[in-house]
């Protein structure tokens, strides 16, 4: 138990875009019935968190200092209810598919222990840690309908240019962070397949259901001259590979500033041809015009 605890420990002391490849163990355990068949291919323990998952959307306080309490504070979707002493108030928010699907976890549980097994060579809730990123400041986790495979820009146009030879995709099932809307287009920051992290646009047509964001993004659109060689890359987190290397003298368009373990400078340019948008590090840019300080990121 203590070894659970001080894993927990440390990773609630990581960032919040450092942990879960998937924001929930079971995206869809409040939407669903779960089947016997699906919660056996899980190992005993994680069943548990598979369980009070169900209450945590709901922002079950748990005991503070437990397992439970350390894990569901390290995931960004996780609210506790203001009145920790009010418990009722959760369970009433439970829908008739959420009790059922806690009940059959409690079922599955029960015969685990009836058997004699912890069914350890079943899926664990430690599968799907990563060695997290970065968050870029003025990103914010949103919760988005699990199982989308979307569609990423590099700027807020389908002709724009695209990341992973053309074929650049965001899974909802994992962890999303977004900064606001421009022209109907999403700005979001996320984990690749490959262990990189991707910023780009998410068309709102290609998305299915709603997305708890109304932020607008205020841009500068300020012309600007790279002073110093550098490369321009859509993960500022990071692998930072890039798209294309930009040589004293170039021109771009100045988007705004954004921060996280380094300052960023969001810039906009053509590569063959197509809009391109990227960062590059702060300190390179000749600005021709005067910034506007409420733009986002600044």
């Amino acid at each position: 138990m203590k070894r659970f605890l001080s894993l927990l420990v440390c990773l609630c002391l990581l960032p919040a875009c450092a942990l879960a490849d998937r924001a929930y163990l079971i995206p869809d355990s409040n939407t669903r019935y779960l089947t016997e068949t699906e919660l056996w291919e899980w190992d005993y323990e994680s069943l548990g968190y598979i369980l009070n998952e169900i209450f945590a959307r709901h922002g079950y306080n748990f005991i503070p200092g437990e397992k439970y309490d350390y894990y569901f504070r390290c995931m960004p979707w996780y609210t506790p209810n203001a009145d920790s002493n009010n418990q009722r108030a959760c369970y009433s928010q439970l829908s008739d598919i959420e009790w059922y699907n806690e009940g059959l976890v409690k079922d599955v549980r029960a015969a685990m222990r009836a058997l004699g097994t912890r069914n350890e060579d079943g899926k664990s809730v430690w599968d799907g840690f990563s060695t997290g990123f970065d968050a870029l400041q003025g990103f914010s986790y949103v919760e988005m309908k699990a199982g989308q495979k979307l569609p990423v820009y590099s700027a807020p146009s389908a002709s724009s240019w695209r990341g992973a030879n053309g074929k650049a995709m965001v899974n909802t099932t994992g962890i999303v962070y977004a900064a606001g809307w421009e022209s109907g287009w999403l700005l979001v920051m996320y984990e690749t397949n490959n262990g990189s992290v991707r910023v780009g646009y998410v068309s709102s047509g290609d998305i299915k259901g709603s997305v708890p964001l109304n932020n607008r993004l205020t841009f500068d659109y300020t012309p600007a001259t790279v002073t110093a060689r550098c490369e321009l890359t859509d993960d500022p987190a990071r692998c930072y590979a890039p798209i294309l290397t930009l040589t004293s003298g170039s021109r771009v368009t100045y988007l705004s500033s954004f921060f996280n373990h380094e300052a960023w400078d969001y810039v906009e340019t053509t590569v063959n041809g197509q809009q391109v948008r990227g960062f590059i590090p702060a300190g390179r840019l000749d600005i021709s015009q005067s910034m506007d300080s409420d733009s986002i990121g600044k």
